[in-house]
């Protein structure tokens, strides 16, 4: 097993004390939806962390639409949530891949490390007819111990020193589609464009369906890059960019790191230079 498992892997386990599965479904530009989708039907015995409340911090000037949160706040929500250390946690959310990879993410960055993704989400679980369910399950408080992996995180001076002064060996890989990456359009950010000396390999290229592709076609994505050069991911706020990561990592890089604040944090600072060009 990998970073992900399907409905039966999931259903086989229903119910398992050491088991705890986690509805992250959200929806950009109406940040209610998710929880009203949880609230009217979820996988049995599912908690809800939200995107914006849950798995992102307060949003300043500087670190992006989708900041990190404040890992007291993520350990209050875990333990609330009965998850302890050695807990096996699936997180899904509708079929997109985005939401459930950025707490699949967060979870690993806190040391977690049995954490999988439901491959296919909320729809694959439904379409094999499996249960849900309305009523909200209540656990037990559990205690937590966060162990900070920094070593998967890329700061904003690293990526300026990459784009800007040329220095170190880095590759910088944009998440987003093509027309965000090429400028020719931007429905959210400040400027429209992309971090110099970057690459484009969009995140939705990895899924078919709501599926993960398999590894042979992750492969593929990224036969143009060396196994030995450091990655460094980034998109619009550093959520769409956490497929591409584990991708990458499916796919056997073993060097990958997330900008955190990704695009919306590099034109957050006025001075920096955009690019629209490959």
């Amino acid at each position: 097993m990998r970073n992900h498992v399907d409905s039966k892997w999931l259903n086989d386990r229903l119910g398992d004390k050491d088991t705890r599965v986690v509805d992250c479904r959200f929806k950009l530009g109406n940040p209610d939806e998710g929880s009203l989708l949880y609230e009217q039907s979820h996988i049995p015995g599912a908690v809800y962390f939200d995107l914006e409340k849950d798995l992102s911090g307060s949003v300043g000037e500087h670190g992006g639409r989708h900041p990190l949160p404040e890992t007291s706040q993520f350990k209050e929500k875990l333990q609330n949530a009965g998850i302890d250390n050695e807990t096996a946690i699936v997180v899904y959310d509708g079929k997109e891949g985005a939401f459930a990879s950025r707490m699949w993410w967060l979870l690993q960055y806190v040391g977690h490390e049995k954490v999988y993704i439901l491959n296919g989400g909320f729809d694959a679980w439904k379409k094999a007819g499996y249960p849900t369910e309305e009523s909200v399950t209540h656990y037990q408080k559990t205690n937590y111990t966060i162990n900070e992996n920094n070593d998967m995180l890329a700061s904003y001076e690293e990526v300026k020193d990459i784009a800007l002064e040329g220095k170190g060996s880095a590759v910088l890989v944009d998440s987003r589609e093509s027309r965000r990456y090429l400028g020719i359009e931007e429905p959210i950010d400040r400027i429209p464009g992309h971090i110099p000396t970057a690459i484009n390999k969009p995140w939705m290229d990895g899924f078919e369906n709501g599926f993960f592709k398999p590894r042979d076609e992750q492969e593929k994505r990224f036969k143009d890059l060396d196994f030995s050069e450091p990655i460094i991911v980034y998109c619009g706020s550093g959520v769409t960019a956490t497929p591409n990561y584990i991708a990458l990592k499916e796919a056997g890089f073993k060097n990958v790191r997330l900008y955190a604040g990704s695009y919306s944090d590099w034109v957050s600072y006025h001075e920096n230079p955009v690019s629209k060009s490959e």
